[in-house]
C-alpha cells in the first residue's frame, strides 16, 4: 500500500489506513464501505473500551510494581490476542487448533470472560506414575527399565515437572512434596542467572533415546533450558505448599519485566520485555538469552500463578474466593474485581508478617465464615469493600535454603 501526499509548509494531512479480512469479496467490500462512512475517532475509541473491559476487570497492586504490571493487562493481552485469536506469531505461524493449548489459554479466561472461553474452545474441540528416589520424585523410565529423572541418571537427573505436579496433584505425601520442592530450589533455580530449568543435566550424550527434546542443543529449550510453562507450575507448588516467599521469588525470576532493568540485562535478554517468553537459554554461551515469545502458553500459566495462586484471588460460578500466600515481606496487597456494573474493593493486610492463613474476613464491616474466605459476585452496581487480614501460616513453608522452617 502507497500514496503521494503534498504537504505545503505549516500543513497537516491525515493519511489513514484500513487493514482487515472477511469472508468473501463482498463482505470484505461491504467492511471497507462501512469504516469509510464511520467516525474512526468513535470506532478507536469503542475498541479500547472493549480491551478495558477485557483486560481491567481484575487489577492488582501488590509492592511488586514489575508483577502489577504484568497482572494489570499484559499477560491477558498476550495469550487472547496471540494465543486464542491470531494462533500465531513470529515464532510460529501455524493457525492451528492446538486443543491442549487452547484449553490451557482459555483457562486464563475462564472467571473474567466464561461466555467468550465457552465460544473458543467449542470452536477448538470442532478442530479436533510417581516413584520417589530418595530426595525428589523420578521422571519416568526408558525403554530398557532404566530410570528417568533419578540420582542415578548421567542426564536429567532431576526434573521440575514430576516434583511440581507431585504437590499440585496432591498424590504425593506432604513430607515427601516438601522435599521435592525443596530439590528444586537446590538444583534448578540458578537465581544469579535469573534461570529456572526445566531438568538438569541436559542431554547431550546418551546412549538411550528420550525423544525428540534431545534434538535441541544442551541448554536450549526444553533439553534443560527454562521452560517457562514448568517453571509457572513450579511456582504454583510453592504456594500450594504455603511457601509465599519462594513463590514470588520465582514468579519475579520469571517475569520479563526483571529481565530488563539495565541495558546490560537488556541486552542479553535480547528479546521483548513485556510478554512472556516460552524458553530462555541455560547454554554456556547464551546464559539468559530469551527465546520463543508471544505465541506461547506461559502467558496464561503465569497469569494464573500470580493471580490464583500468589494472590489467592479465584473464582468459581458467582462466588469469589480469596485465599492469599503472599512473601512475609509483604504488608499486604490490593485489588480490585468488577462484576458488571459492580466494583470489589479487596484489602489484604499481613500485619504479623506471615505467607499464609486469614484470620479475619469483612465484607462491608459484616464478617465473612469460613475458609477460605468466599462471597457471592452481585451486579447491584455498588461498590463494596472486602477487607481480610492474615495471621497465621496454614502450612510450614520451606525456607530460601529449601529446608521446612
Amino acid at each position: 500500500m502507497k500514496t503521494t501526499v503534498e504537504v505545503a509548509p505549516s500543513e497537516a494531512h491525515e493519511i489513514l489506513f484500513l487493514l482487515g479480512e472477511a469472508d468473501s469479496a463482498e463482505a470484505a467490500r461491504a467492511l471497507v464501505a462501512k469504516y469509510r462512512a464511520a467516525d474512526l475517532d468513535a470506532v478507536l475509541a469503542a475498541v479500547k473500551q472493549r480491551w478495558d473491559g477485557l483486560l481491567q476487570q481484575v487489577q492488582v497492586k501488590t509492592p511488586d510494581r514489575a508483577l502489577d504490571v504484568m497482572l494489570n493487562g499484559w499477560l491477558l493481552y498476550q495469550a487472547l490476542s496471540c494465543r486464542l485469536w491470531a494462533r500465531s506469531g513470529f515464532y510460529q505461524a501455524s493457525g492451528a487448533y492446538g486443543f491442549r493449548d487452547q484449553l490451557q489459554d482459555g483457562l486464563a479466561f475462564a472467571a473474567l470472560e466464561p461466555q467468550l472461553t465457552r465460544e473458543h474452545l467449542l470452536r477448538a474441540a470442532g478442530q479436533q506414575r510417581h516413584a520417589w528416589d530418595g530426595e525428589w520424585y523420578r521422571r519416568g523410565w526408558f525403554d530398557d527399565g532404566a530410570p528417568l529423572g533419578s540420582v542415578t541418571s548421567d542426564e536429567c537427573r532431576i526434573d521440575a515437572i514430576a516434583q511440581s505436579w507431585a504437590v499440585l496433584s496432591a498424590a504425593g505425601s506432604p513430607a515427601r512434596a516438601a522435599q521435592a520442592m525443596a530439590s528444586v530450589v537446590r538444583h534448578l533455580i540458578l537465581e544469579d542467572e535469573q534461570l529456572a530449568l526445566l531438568f538438569t543435566p541436559p542431554f547431550d550424550r546418551t546412549l538411550r533415546d528420550p525423544g525428540y527434546i534431545k534434538a535441541y542443543p544442551p541448554g536450549v529449550r526444553e533439553n534443560g533450558g527454562q521452560y517457562t510453562h514448568a517453571a509457572a507450575w513450579s511456582v504454583m507448588a510453592f504456594a500450594a505448599l504455603g511457601d509465599g516467599d519462594a513463590a514470588e521469588r520465582l514468579l519475579g525470576l520469571l517475569n520479563p519485566v526483571n529481565h530488563a532493568l539495565t541495558r546490560q540485562a537488556a541486552q542479553r535478554y535480547r528479546v521483548e520485555p513485556y510478554v512472556a517468553a516460552a524458553d530462555v537459554y541455560a547454554a554456556p554461551g547464551h546464559i539468559g538469552r530469551g527465546g520463543w515469545t508471544w505465541y506461547t502458553g506461559s502467558a496464561a500459566w503465569l497469569h494464573r500463578a500470580g493471580l490464583e495462586s500468589l494472590l489467592g484471588l479465584r473464582r468459581e460460578g458467582q462466588d469469589l474466593i480469596v485465599d492469599p500466600c503472599i512473601p512475609r515481606r509483604w504488608p499486604g496487597f490490593e485489588a480490585t474485581v468488577r462484576t458488571g456494573r459492580s466494583r470489589y474493593r479487596i484489602v489484604v493486610e499481613n500485619p504479623a508478617g506471615v505467607c499464609r492463613g486469614v484470620v479475619t474476613a469483612t465484607l462491608d464491616g459484616v464478617a465473612v465464615a469460613g475458609r477460605p474466605a468466599r462471597i457471592a459476585l452481585r451486579d447491584d452496581e455498588r461498590d463494596h469493600t472486602l477487607t481480610l487480614r492474615l495471621g497465621m501460616d496454614a502450612t510450614r513453608p520451606l525456607t530460601a535454603g529449601g529446608n521446612p522452617s
